[in-house]
């Protein structure tokens, strides 16, 4: 009789510590929440550098689109493997745009206050091919891949973006794919819809070469991505996503995580907001370099995960309306 009682008085004692656990970290994750993505830019980030190398001022995602297709080239150290992505996505567009007279396009490489010469690097396709084909922002510090892909958002004139890696991962005619995948989940009468490029498809090949603990990190990472944010979508970490602008404008404008896990906030926003997804298999190949630290990263992507759950259901983040950059 005496063992059951302690029994259940351990068990007790223990339920309790959950609780306050649990309790700990929604207060925690409420009172730690940050603020909006911060569009507040330095007078350096408001214009981007001509082919004479004078300063003219950016577009607006406010403003009516002036193209059919911008290209967000988030780059953070990339002098090395920019260059082999530019020359491969701009052969193609240069190629389509001789193939079809309507269509036009931008790329706007954004520096996320890099330490190498990735500005340099970019700015030389800007002389190369003018700067209403290829713009360069340069971030005066360091926001994350998440705000840097959001402050070029701000800055497309296209009716479509385009969120690329600067590795040059997915093969970038890909596109196509992704256009497809918009047009088939018919987007009207809104006009809001997402193409995800997906690895899913390469799974099983990725695990054959991968070691038992990265496994295990990715599939535990997978499993918290659908338990805590996302489901129906495979692949939420494809740095190659196709949105339509009023999409984009909708989800970005809410955007808080600037990290690693920005992908699983911006596409737990569209599901919210009742935005068709499509998920869109693309050819995907590992390059070297990359500044994803496997243990630490996927941790602190596990960790926002929760945060981003808790935030929203205790109201310490919302959904917000578009706002224009200041």
């Amino acid at each position: 009789m005496d063992n059951d009682c302690g029994l259940c008085e351990i068990i007790q004692t223990l339920a309790a510590l959950a609780i306050v656990v649990i309790v700990l970290v929604i207060i925690i994750a409420h009172a730690s929440a940050s603020k909006m993505v911060n569009l507040q830019c330095h007078e350096k980030e408001k214009g981007f550098l001509n082919a004479e190398g004078k300063r003219e001022p950016f577009s607006s995602i406010h403003d009516p689109p002036t193209k059919e297709l911008s290209v967000v080239v988030p780059s953070y150290n990339e002098e090395l493997r920019l260059p082999v992505m530019m020359d491969e996505a701009l052969e193609y567009l240069e190629n389509r745009q001789k193939q079809q007279s309507y269509f036009t396009y931008e790329v706007i490489v954004v520096d996320d206050g890099s330490k190498d010469k990735t500005t340099e690097v970019a700015l030389k396709y800007t002389k190369k091919y003018g700067a209403d084909k290829v713009r360069v922002l340069t971030q005066v510090n360091n926001r994350g891949k998440g705000g840097a892909v959001k402050m070029g958002t701000q800055r497309c004139r296209g009716k479509l973006i385009l969120m690329a890696d600067a590795d040059g991962a997915t093969k970038f005619a890909d596109i196509e794919k992704m256009e497809s995948g918009l047009k088939d989940l018919q987007p009207k009468p809104e006009n809001m819809a997402i193409a995800c490029g997906s690895r899913a498809h390469l799974e099983k090949e990725s695990v054959a070469t991968r070691s038992g603990f990265r496994t295990i990190l990715m599939y535990g990472f997978h499993f918290l991505v659908w338990f805590f944010c996302v489901r129906g979508i495979k692949d939420t970490q494809c740095g190659f996503k196709l949105f339509t602008r009023e999409a984009a404008l909708r989800t970005f404008s809410s955007l808080h995580v600037e990290r690693w896990a920005f992908d699983v906030e911006l596409l737990y926003i569209a599901q919210c907001l009742n935005i068709p997804i499509a998920e869109v298999a693309v050819n995907w190949t590992e390059i070297e370099g990359s500044k994803l630290v496997p243990f630490w990263s996927w941790l602190q992507m596990g960790r926002d995960l929760l945060f981003i759950r808790l935030r929203y259901l205790t109201g310490a983040w919302r959904l917000e309306s578009p706002r224009k950059v200041d």
